[in-house]
């Protein structure tokens, strides 16, 4: 008869050794997610890196858009010179497109030279109501102005911002920038938007250049802004002629302007990534010798897609 041997519980060694075991996945299982953990941060890190370079390409091209521009601003012949009169402008940098706009800051309305009479008709062209139109045109005059009294339309004095709750005030003083127009009483955000692109404060011109003007502007000094606007786009592409002859409204060929350009320069990079320079330069005076343009204003948006 066979006998059954007992074996009696594990030993020492046998459960030191399924603790090692154990011990040893938990291990595997952590060093697992470690690096899973670190290629999602590599995988991340190279997202935003590309993102960055891209961006960063794209700002670049839209610089080299702008200084290209000033170059075809100077060319002698009126077929490959550009004008400074708004319309756009194609240009391929190497796998970046860019639209680019060009503006005479003499072909825009002074903020520190215009009449209220010039102001309000901007502001009609622009689409505000008569009342609202005459009422923010005085309140230009009266922030620049340098006396205490509101114009007759109305305006706005240091008691009409205290009642608006803007302890600021009117300047009474220039207008230093564009910008300015934010604070003034009665202009919204809206309306800024609108209006921004048609004024200056660098031409020193109490009437813009009608030959730069927008349409808009060219409205208000009393052109058919539409009417100008489409002549311009009909050229002849042989001499650089406009084909509506001497047209108001329309220089003659191989006009430069003043030497002080609003530049808007629009590029689109090959992966999708946009960045828009707006600036206004005056060229041939830069501040490091040797350099084509002095910047008055630069804004750069990198971040729209």
């Amino acid at each position: 008869m066979q006998r059954l041997r007992y074996c009696g519980a594990p030993g020492p060694s046998t459960r030191i050794g399924g603790a090692a075991l154990l011990l040893v996945l938990w291990l595997i299982v952590l060093l697992t997610a470690l690096v899973g953990g670190f290629a999602v941060v590599a995988r991340v890190e190279r997202l935003q890196g590309r993102v960055l370079v891209g961006g960063l390409e794209a700002r670049a091209a839209a610089r080299a858009g702008l200084e290209y521009a000033l170059t075809r601003l100077e060319q002698a012949d009126p077929r490959l010179q550009w004008r400074p009169d708004g319309r756009p402008y194609s240009w391929q940098y190497a796998d970046a497109q860019l639209e680019i706009r060009i503006v005479d800051e003499n072909g825009k309305v002074d903020l520190n030279q215009a009449d209220i009479t010039l102001l309000t008709e901007l502001l009609l062209a622009l689409g505000s109501e008569p009342a609202a139109a005459a009422q923010v045109a005085s309140a230009i005059v009266d922030w620049r102005d340098p006396d205490v009294l509101t114009q007759a339309a109305g305006g706005a004095e240091d008691g009409d911002y205290a009642s608006a709750g803007r302890a600021y005030g009117a300047k009474d003083g220039e207008f230093e920038g564009i910008a300015e127009l934010q604070q003034v009483l009665g202009v919204t955000p809206e309306l800024y938007a609108r209006l921004a692109p048609h004024v200056t404060v660098f031409s020193g011109l109490p009437r813009p250049d009608p030959q730069f003007a927008s349409a808009p502007v060219l409205d208000a000094i009393g052109l058919d802004g539409a009417a100008v606007i489409e002549a311009r786009a009909q050229a002849d592409p042989v001499t650089g002629a406009p084909a509506a002859g001497s047209m108001p409204g329309i220089g003659p060929p191989g006009a430069r302007g003043s030497g002080t350009y609003s530049i808007d320069s629009l590029a689109r990079t090959a992966d999708g990534r946009e960045s828009l320079l707006r600036a206004v330069v005056r060229a041939g005076q830069g501040v490091v010798p040797g350099s084509a343009y002095l910047p008055l204003r630069w804004e750069e948006d990198s971040s729209r897609r």
